[in-house]
């Protein structure tokens, strides 16, 4: 099996500690989620004995085929073991993102697997608050909620005010909504490998 890893050009989010054994574990369930999944097989057993991996953690999972994305769907609070979070959400990238088709067995070969494990949110009140590179965002208003991952940012070459304006219009609001008064703008930052 590849590694299923897409290659960076530039760095975003932070370093949370895992080993390259860990990243390499968590890059190996989402893989097999999906191919399990795709080919109507039962999920291989998965040895998993990192106290890290089995400790809750929150994450998302990218799929890309090339440079296209091909679904990303993730999980913002650590309810259950990070590599189970990881697991399920591979699966519903792959075949429940409602942007995009499911992931057919033909594509298996030419996927890259990006995994970014979250850190805790944080409430902030002003947009020099925001680093670009290192944090990802959060905003809510009403019933109306948005997230971009960090990499989103450095990615697109988005300042501060960019990036909150594509996280409005990610969460169906006007570009300039994160001005009102009753909008919550959350940080995190994430590990992405």
């Amino acid at each position: 099996m590849g590694e299923h890893k897409r290659p960076k050009s530039r760095k975003a989010g932070v370093d949370t500690g895992f080993s390259a054994e860990e990243k390499a574990k968590l890059r190996e369930v989402a893989f097999e989620a999906i191919r399990s999944r795709c080919l109507g097989e039962a999920m291989p057993e998965i040895i998993v004995d990192s106290p890290g991996l089995k400790a809750p953690g929150a994450a998302f999972v990218s799929i890309h085929k090339g440079e296209e994305l091909r679904g990303c769907i993730g999980m913002l609070e650590a309810r259950s073991p990070l590599w189970q979070t990881v697991m399920r959400m591979a699966v519903e990238a792959a075949f429940a993102d409602p942007r995009f088709s499911a992931i057919s067995s033909d594509e298996l070969d030419g996927l890259d697997i990006e995994i970014s494990v979250l850190t805790p949110m944080q409430r902030i009140s002003d947009l020099s608050e925001i680093e670009i590179g290192k944090h990802g965002l959060f905003i809510r208003k009403g019933f109306s909620a948005g997230l971009l991952l960090p990499q989103v940012a450095t990615d697109h070459n988005l300042d501060a005010e960019g990036f909150l304006q594509w996280t409005c219009h990610k969460a169906g609001l006007p570009e300039e909504a994160w001005k009102d008064q009753d909008v919550e703008i959350y940080v995190f930052s994430a590990d992405v490998f």
